[in-house]
């Protein structure tokens, strides 16, 4: 081996080990629940050996068709310059047309599945932890169940409370932590497979029919419960940007897929000797002398899938909000090193108070796996309608083929969706609500941005017009520089309108800086400015980032300067910004009610200078009113 290639390889084994300890944690910790809640009273299933080895077919080829060929081989294809996920998807379907209507059908497409997304996130680390925590009980029975949801409770509390610290140093044990959890599920499933090889027998997907057919009346309930076993797919493409396609693949592959399989089988092999063990399968697969030890790694397994999936919530949000789906909020980054890590304020508390209060009203992982799974499903609808949009007009293959990988996935996933709609009554209801809350305040967002933009475009003047007229003009010219921020490019802005109007005045240099994002996650820093000198010492700065980044003027100021671009003295320079106030009109643009929504988002979203960072001893706030 070459010793260029060495280098390569290591790099290779740390991305997978990182994989493992971020992108695998949900779907790690699945068989600590997929199979208890697949013979609950909520499907009246007995675990006799036909149903034992029919469940355990279904699990299996549900791992390999649902994330191993639809998310590791096929939708993981789609990578929008490095990154994944759903938005991510959504950006990349947008490519594929110009028309408003087309465009807007993928964009409610995509902010839907980021809403079940977060209703989804809302119960994923109180499931997790709290049926990790339930395994104290296997160890010691007279512990009564308020004990197990107060150290769940503390438990949460304690790792929503360290997000502000950023998870750089807990990111290097990750990895480690879940290679440990999949050594040792993996041998407590062997050893189980070896007193019991007949439970081989699960992978003959004729197990699978032959149990679905016999038990067709109660199968959309089964079918929801061994759904929880494929819980955490989607962050195989979710976090790519972070790992790549590679790693991701062969971590799957050669440490996740078998030890899922082979623990999954170790409980089937568990049940057909004892059916009583049924109560809590996972952990009765290990000796007594054993369970505390895998209660505490469980544990740690838990949390951290916790933590990628409060992770996660950062990165769509700041997605979201770099795309103009949400209103601007206080993001901050926790790494020097690493863009990816941040920390969200208002996501954080939002998402503490949430989790805990299901944690409260739910009070078992059975009673939560009755709830689960409803918006994964939903979601899963939806990636897979956007990747034949991507596939057949980005990609560019043929329909016939297109539809062929496309339609058999969405049947199953439109199948999985229908299984789970029963759940709606036993708690699907909140996660459903929780998406419908978030899509509505996206597309309320979105469409009075729009609103909003449309209205302050057309109160304006072309700034060529207003540059050509100033020779005519009587006003006067001060020493220092002013930075106007504006949407478009061709228009004056309006807090230099309002200002020149009533003052009279303009600085010796004027500034109009024009800030976009665009549908790639990141710019290269050669590409990230353009600068026009527009005459009369006006200059356009034209600055473009990708929605994986986060603006910085005083960051985009300062490279200007360095790259001899631009003659700048922060000392001399002052920023300008209009602060607008709403007022709901229903004789105006949007709907009453969308109006008084769309007043609230706007009036709680951060100030636009604390969004771009920009020194508050240097801002002007100008206010305007607009009806909407």
């Amino acid at each position: 081996m070459s010793q260029a290639a060495t280098p390569k390889n290591s790099r290779n084994l740390t991305l997978m080990l990182g994989a493992l300890g971020v992108v695998f944690g949900d779907i790690g910790t699945s068989p600590l629940y997929a199979m208890q809640a697949s013979f609950s009273k909520a499907t009246g299933l007995l675990p006799s050996a036909d149903n034992v080895l029919g469940v355990l077919s279904l699990i299996f080829w549900l791992l390999i068709i649902i994330v191993s060929f639809k998310y590791v081989l096929f939708i993981m294809r789609a990578d929008n310059k490095g990154e994944g996920g759903i938005l991510s998807l959504q950006a990349l379907a947008l490519r594929s047309t110009n028309k408003f209507g087309m465009r807007r059908f993928i964009i409610m497409l995509g902010i839907l599945g980021a809403g079940l997304f977060f209703g989804d996130i809302i119960i994923t680390p109180a499931i997790s932890v709290l049926s990790a925590i339930e395994g104290i009980q296997i160890v010691n029975p007279q512990l009564s169940t308020e004990t197990i949801i107060l150290i769940t409770i503390a438990i949460l509390l304690l790792l929503f409370t360290l997000q502000r610290h950023g998870t750089a140093f807990m990111g290097r044990f990750f990895g480690p932590i879940m290679v440990v959890w999949f050594v040792t599920i993996a041998m407590l499933g062997l050893i189980a497979i070896i007193h019991n090889p007949i439970v081989l027998g699960a992978l003959n997907p004729y197990h699978a029919f032959q149990f679905s057919i016999a038990n067709l009346h109660i199968f959309l309930p089964i079918l929801g419960a061994v759904v929880l076993a494929i819980t955490g797919a989607e962050a195989l493409y979710a976090d790519m940007g972070h790992f790549g396609r590679k790693p991701i693949r062969a971590a799957w592959f050669y440490i996740a897929l078998p030890a899922l399989v082979l623990n999954y089988l170790g409980q089937g092999a568990l049940l057909l000797e004892d059916p009583s063990a049924i109560e809590s399968p996972f952990f009765h697969l290990a000796p007594d002398w054993m369970r505390v030890s895998l209660v505490v790694l469980a544990t740690l397994a838990t949390i951290i899938a916790s933590q990628a999936t409060i992770s996660g919530a950062f990165s769509v949000v700041r997605q979201a909000i770099q795309m103009g789906y949400l209103p601007r909020l206080n993001i901050t980054h926790t790494s020097e090193h690493e863009a990816g890590q941040i920390y969200i304020p208002t996501v954080n508390i939002m998402m503490m108070i949430g989790v805990v209060m299901v944690v409260l009203g739910f009070k078992t992982s059975s009673n939560l796996a009755s709830a689960y799974c409803i918006s994964i499903t939903g979601m899963m609808v939806i990636t897979v309608i956007l990747a034949y949009i991507v596939s057949w007009k980005i990609w560019k293959w043929p329909q016939w083929m297109c539809l062929g990988i496309c339609a058999p996935l969405l049947v199953i996933d439109i199948l999985l969706f229908s299984s789970n709609i029963h759940k709606i009554a036993d708690g699907g209801w909140l996660t459903l609500t929780i998406a419908t809350f978030l899509f509505l305040f996206m597309i309320t967002w979105i469409d009075g941005s729009r609103f909003l933009f449309k209205q302050i475009s057309n109160a304006t003047i072309p700034l060529k017009d207003f540059i050509e007229s100033l020779p005519s003009l009587k006003y006067n010219r001060v020493m220092g520089t002013s930075i106007f921020l504006v949407r478009t490019t061709g228009d004056t802005p309006h807090a230099l309108l309002r200002n020149f109007r009533h003052n009279h005045v303009l600085h010796e240099r004027v500034i109009i800086l024009n800030i976009t994002t665009t549908d790639v996650p990141r710019i290269p820093r050669k590409d990230r400015y353009k600068i026009t000198d527009m005459g009369d010492n006006f200059i356009l700065v034209e600055a473009v980032y990708g929605f994986m980044e986060l603006p910085s003027i005083p960051l985009l100021m300062r490279q200007c300067v360095e790259e001899g671009r631009l003659q700048l003295d922060m000392g001399d320079t002052c920023f300008f910004v209009s602060r607008t106030t709403l007022i709901p009109d229903p004789h105006v643009g949007l709907p009453l009610w969308q109006a008084i929504l769309f007043k609230w988002l706007h009036v709680n979203s951060v100030r636009m200078h604390d969004f771009y960072r920009i020194p508050t001893n240097k801002v002007l706030e100008i206010g305007i009113q607009m009806r909407v």
